[in-house]
């Protein structure tokens, strides 16, 4: 009985073979196929540890969390600043490994919530240790630097440096009485500071880093609250900030460079420029052909 049964299934392989309906294939693309679906698999983990890592590396080198301690206010900037591309390319990655992991027939021997579970695990475990070594400055690093390498990566950290309409992050370059001047990563910028309180701005002090919450309306930037910290709590402005001033100024800096310290009268004239409620940026560049 059973050689009729094994037989029937010979000859029934066999007719589907013919009929072309199932196709021989060799044990060299097999091996091949599995090879590249667990090569792909590790690959896709490693780079969902690496943007989980730069995931944390963001949050506390950019001082995009600082923003919270405003409370409610301070939602719109930390929105706005949130690494939204870094994110993306974590959750992309990983759900990219937990689908590569069942095309490999890993999880056959136990159901798949089990290895997902240990996947997510070991990828946010390895994720923070590689929080405290190097790798993210380094990857930072290549992100702002000519080439390919900043063409690729720059998009991902790009937002940490750029400018705000909610919120702005940087070092204090000049104090005046109702405005200051902060060099942040893409120049200088003009800060109006007339919705503070008199004794909020007696906290100012030039070289200071703060981050302000407020609102942009053309090249200004007025701040509706203030928090002095440290740089260590926002550690890629500083870098940015540095980097700025090696490549050079950008418009705003070129209108406001260090004139405003050492020509009276170009500080005067940006003074009434403040007092302008519209084509302010024509007012100051009037100022610095003076």
């Amino acid at each position: 009985m059973e050689n009729k049964d094994s037989k029937k299934l010979e000859n029934k392989v066999m007719s589907e073979i013919k009929s072309g309906k199932v196709r021989l294939r060799s044990k060299y693309l097999f091996l091949a196929e599995k090879l590249g679906l667990e090569s792909a698999f590790i690959l896709s983990v490693i780079l969902s540890v690496l943007f989980f890592n730069l995931v944390l590396f963001y949050l506390k080198s950019t001082g995009n969390l600082e923003y919270l301690g405003f409370g409610t206010s301070g939602i719109a900037a930390f929105l706005e600043s949130f690494p939204y591309l870094l994110v993306i390319g974590f959750i992309f990655f990983l759900f990219l490994a937990g689908y590569l992991m069942m095309k490999a027939d890993f999880s056959y021997k136990k159901p798949f919530k089990y290895f997902a579970v240990s996947l997510v695990a070991t990828v946010m475990l390895a994720g923070i240790v590689l929080a405290y070594t190097d790798v993210s400055e380094k990857i930072e690093q290549q992100a702002f630097s000519d080439g390919l390498s900043g063409v690729v990566l720059k998009p991902f950290l790009n937002r940490a440096v750029g400018l705000h309409r909610n919120g702005i992050s940087g070092k204090i370059f000049e104090i005046s009485d109702d405005y200051i001047v902060m060099e942040i990563p893409s120049g200088l910028q003009k800060v109006d500071l007339k919705n503070l309180k008199f004794e909020e701005k007696l906290k100012l002090e030039k070289n200071q880093f703060i981050i302000a919450i407020g609102e942009r309306k053309e090249d200004i930037f007025i701040a509706g609250r203030i928090r002095i910290v440290n740089e260590t709590d926002m550690p890629m402005i500083g870098r940015g900030i540095r980097r700025g001033q090696k490549s050079g100024c950008n418009d705003l800096c070129q209108i406001n460079n260090g004139f405003i310290i050492e020509n009276k009268e170009m500080k005067k004239c940006m003074d009434e420029c403040f007092e302008l409620n519209e084509y302010r940026r024509r007012c100051f560049d009037s100022c610095a052909t003076k």
